[in-house]
């Protein structure tokens, strides 16, 4: 006669129980598909991506967020951290509150000038904006003459700025634009900021002074210095003049 156990039930034999658990993992075998090239199982028949081999050192895409819906949860993000209704940003922004919906939702691609005056809004940044989009695939296209037009030290010189696209995330900030000095514009040759500078020139003639030297460049010349030094154009030859500015440097933090 079987003992009983404790509880007053019989004892299940060892043997019984070993063959029993073991058809229940073979049960549990027939039911998980089989393994694909890509997947592996983790803890059951749960599917989890596997990293394949492309044969190429480039990081791959880890983030199907698009850049409209990065910006987004970004503004949306800054807006509350400021403790800020939908309505009192975009009236400080200048901008519907139906509008500033669309951008927090993605639901749309902000311009460069919305974003400066949600940026001014909000008093953050241009890039506090892209700080968690981390694709690396980012682009910026900016059809002819739609830059956005802002100030800088030599805007009382007549110098008009035209940034051509936004920052980008990483240690070095890019920052590219389009220079045009008009006919009442002034010589500037004292500007001094960090990173590295390098113009084209598209317009025009200008002797431009990069500390003790003046180059003399014409329409399909360049330079590329050092931005510490004093530089910028002391020798108006010919109006207009146009060139192509990018300046990079490090972040700071």
């Amino acid at each position: 006669m079987a003992r009983n156990s404790p509880a007053g039930k019989a004892a299940t034999p060892a043997k019984l129980t070993k063959a029993v658990k073991s058809g229940d993992r073979r049960k549990a075998a027939e039911k998980r598909p089989a393994e694909s090239p890509g997947l592996r199982y983790r803890g059951g028949a749960k599917e989890t991506p596997l990293s394949l081999a492309t044969g190429s050192s480039a990081p791959g895409a880890v983030d199907n967020q698009s850049i409209e819906q990065a910006i987004g949860a970004q503004v949306r993000a800054l807006r509350k951290r400021q403790d800020m209704t939908v309505a009192e940003l975009a009236g400080q922004a200048g901008l519907s509150a139906g509008m500033l919906s669309k951008v927090e939702n993605g639901a749309i691609s902000p311009s460069l000038a919305t974003l400066q005056s949600l940026s001014s809004a909000l008093n953050v940044p241009l890039t506090s904006f892209f700080s968690d989009f981390e694709q690396q695939h980012d682009v910026t296209y900016v059809k002819a003459g739609e830059g956005l037009t802002i100030e800088r030290r030599g805007t009382k010189s007549g110098h008009q700025y035209q940034l051509l696209g936004h920052p980008f995330p990483g240690d070095l900030a890019y920052e590219p634009y389009l220079i045009t000095l008009t006919e009442d514009a002034d010589v500037y040759p004292n500007f001094r900021h960090g990173g590295m500078e390098f113009i084209y020139v598209l317009e025009g003639e200008v002797g431009y002074r990069h500390g003790n030297q003046i180059y003399h460049l014409e329409p399909g010349d360049s330079l590329f210095f050092n931005a510490s030094s004093a530089h910028g154009p002391e020798e108006l030859v010919k109006r207009p003049l146009k060139f192509l500015s990018v300046i990079v440097f490090k972040r700071e933090g």
